[in-house]
């Protein structure tokens, strides 16, 4: 099923991943950054350009925010778990793997993306119930980073969680309750990072899988940080932790 994605940096990271592309729709009045590129690498792949008037543009998407670009584009598949511990094999690392617990909104799925990017998280896993699926909003909101990472839909995040058990993981939760600073649990080794949702954390069946909880210290008033922001501060200590 087609889905159209917008804006200059997601359309051009899409190509960039060599995945199909239905075709590419300009706004006649475009110019600027990554629209040369972005016309380059259509053509290289023979991707058809049409050309609309922004207000036609605008329409057709729902939405203004579209930066004059959009692809229409059959949204990545989901993988199964196992392969994104043969990818961390294949780069010979122990897996780095987040653990969406019901994130709900795609603006923050898509900035946890493209943190797991950044970083080179092997991998993602989400539930296919009450937790926001791969969406063009979440895939322009990772900055096209979601043509990149490997995610992977389960029925029962706590099954999948006891079956990576068995492969060898550890499972560390976010908590501003927990003992122990994210600093001073080890993240080198094959490791799973467990966020909770926006309103009520990680779940309790959830939560009582996890081999360690962690916290991130703060200093102001605010209680807890946006699960993306902490999402990306786990994720590059893990790497920091790892040498790089």
């Amino acid at each position: 099923m087609y889905s159209f994605i917008y804006g200059r940096n997601p359309v051009l990271e899409w190509l960039r991943s060599q995945m199909q592309v239905d075709k590419i729709i300009l706004a006649r009045e475009g110019s600027g950054a990554n629209l040369g590129d972005i016309e380059t690498l259509a053509a290289k792949q023979q991707v058809k350009i049409e050309r609309l008037a922004r207000p036609e543009l605008t329409r057709l998407l729902k939405s203004e925010h579209h930066q004059g670009v959009a692809a229409r584009i059959a949204l990545p598949d989901y993988v199964g778990v196992e392969e994104i511990l043969r990818r961390a094999a294949l780069l010979g690392e122990p897996p780095l793997i987040a653990v969406l617990d019901c994130i709900q909104d795609p603006g923050n799925l898509g900035a946890i993306l493209r943190s797991a990017d950044g970083a080179g998280v092997h991998g993602i896993i989400i539930p296919k119930d009450n937790a926001a699926p791969l969406t063009p909003a979440a895939f322009k909101a990772s900055a096209g980073a979601a043509a990149h990472v490997a995610i992977s839909q389960v029925t029962n995040l706590t099954r999948a969680i006891q079956e990576l058990k068995e492969e060898g993981l550890w499972f560390v939760a976010t908590d501003q309750d927990a003992p122990k600073l994210y600093t001073e649990i080890d993240l080198k080794g094959p490791v799973g990072l467990v966020l909770g949702s926006e309103g009520k954390g990680v779940r309790r069946l959830v939560g009582e899988q996890c081999d360690f909880s962690a916290r991130i210290p703060l200093r102001g008033k605010v209680s807890s940080l946006n699960v993306s922001v902490a999402a990306a501060v786990l994720f590059f200590e893990s790497r920091r932790q790892r040498g790089w």
